[in-house]
């Protein structure tokens, strides 16, 4: 089996987790149970796949789950653009969490990609 804490896409979904968590904290107290609630979810759902396709023993269910971590972290990143019309986050913060996100995007593309190839 392999060990979720040692892949670093899911160490950088981690932060990015809290990064959000952090975030809607500063959300208006109507969101709780809104975006503030889905993007959390979607945020946490990255790194939750992550770890649980790390169980799974074939490397196609490996990559199922990772597809499901990618599709997560589109999920965040739409919900961040929905956030930032809102302006429920300032453009600075939105820019630096985009950056993040787009690093975790990356890795778990390529990370997929290894896996589906079987490497």
């Amino acid at each position: 089996m392999r060990n979720f804490r040692n892949y670093e896409t899911w160490v950088l979904a981690i932060e990015l987790a809290k990064q959000v968590y952090t975030l809607t904290k500063t959300f208006p107290k109507k969101e709780v149970y809104g975006i503030s609630s889905q993007i959390q979810r979607a945020s946490v759902s990255i790194s939750s796949n992550i770890a649980e396709g790390c169980s799974r023993k074939s490397e196609k269910e490996f990559a199922h789950y990772l597809e499901i971590a990618i599709g997560s972290s589109f999920e965040v990143e739409s919900q961040l653009c929905l956030c930032l019309e809102l302006e429920y986050v300032e453009k600075e913060t939105f820019e630096m969490l985009i950056a993040n996100l787009h690093i975790i995007q990356r890795k778990l593309n390529a990370l997929y990609t290894k896996v589906r190839k079987g490497r």
